[in-house]
């Protein structure tokens, strides 16, 4: 059964991996301006810090997993001054315009000091859950271990073979996944409600059967069923743990759910409405309208 953390990653994927190899000296900085929603930052050798737009220097160590929202600059040092941004991940330039460092875009051999960036296209109302949950800078330190993951990237990026980048968006992928859900079972890092209740033994057995069948007509009884608990129990452990009432929480799921395919499919509302759990295109405007505020073709027309 689906799981909210899979289900919320599914407009999550990899816009292409920038590979950035230093070969000048200190100092160097790059800046990541709003092209970059959310970015996973890595060093493969040396170290760095990392500083998002008005916060504060975050130090990243060899093999340490940063994520990243909005804009930020990396350097070798919180205080050196900006010397090359990135506009996209292809076109580098100094602040003035002028050309950047030879340090943009090249993905040969790993010297000393090498930073791996990867970018992430996030879609949709429901993939943007996962923002709203993360801090600035979300760092995860490197275990005491070798991270399988990264090793195979670094071998990736080492060879020169069809199909290299696809390999390298899916390990990503995978390396993405497993850093958040490191970084949320930190004790430290605040974990939105929907993580965290996914542990329950009840609880999670009924959020994993929301996210899996969002259109079935559930109750607080049929939920409540499937956790194994009474309704009273249920429904009350389900508030404490995830912040809202059950059907409070199953409502907003199918909304987001909805937004998401009025801005991706030209389906109708009213095939829309039964696909997330209405009856009809008229169940799920008034649905849509008390929770968002809007009507579903007004969201259809702003989205694209």
């Amino acid at each position: 059964m689906e799981d909210a953390l899979s289900s919320l990653l599914h407009g999550v994927r990899p816009a292409g991996a920038l590979f950035d190899q230093s070969s000048v000296p200190a100092p160097w900085t790059l800046r990541f301006p709003d092209w970059t929603p959310l970015t996973l930052l890595t060093m493969f050798s040396g170290g760095a810090w990392v500083t998002p737009e008005g916060g504060s220097p975050v130090r990243l160590g060899t093999q340490d997993v940063a994520v990243l929202r909005g804009p930020y600059t990396v350097a070798d040092r919180p205080e050196t001054a900006p010397m090359t941004v990135l506009h996209n991940a292809e076109v580098c330039a100094t602040p003035e315009g002028g050309e950047g460092l030879a340090m943009c875009g090249n993905a040969g051999d790993l010297g000393s000091t090498v930073l791996l960036t990867c970018t992430f296209q996030v879609k949709g109302t429901v993939s943007r859950r996962v923002l709203d949950a993360l801090p600035r800078v979300a760092l995860v330190p490197a275990g005491d271990g070798r991270c399988a993951t990264m090793d195979m990237i670094v071998t990736e990026i080492g060879r020169d073979k069809p199909g290299r980048q696809a390999v390298l968006d899916r390990l990503l992928d995978l390396l993405l996944v497993s850093s958040l859900r490191e970084w949320f079972d930190r004790p430290d890092s605040q974990a939105p409600s929907w993580y965290a209740a996914h542990s329950d033994q009840l609880i999670g057995r009924a959020l994993r059967a929301i996210h899996e069948d969002p259109a079935r007509p559930w109750t607080v009884e049929g939920l409540a069923r499937v956790s194994g608990a009474s309704r009273a129990t249920f429904a009350q452990r389900f508030t404490e743990l995830v912040g809202r009432p059950p059907m409070t929480y199953l409502t907003e799921w199918r909304i987001c759910q909805a937004a998401d395919l009025l801005a991706s499919t030209d389906d109708t509302v009213d095939a829309i409405a039964r696909r997330v759990g209405y009856s009809n295109a008229y169940a799920l405007s008034v649905a849509f309208k008390r929770t968002l505020g809007i009507r579903p073709s007004q969201h259809r027309v702003s989205a694209r």
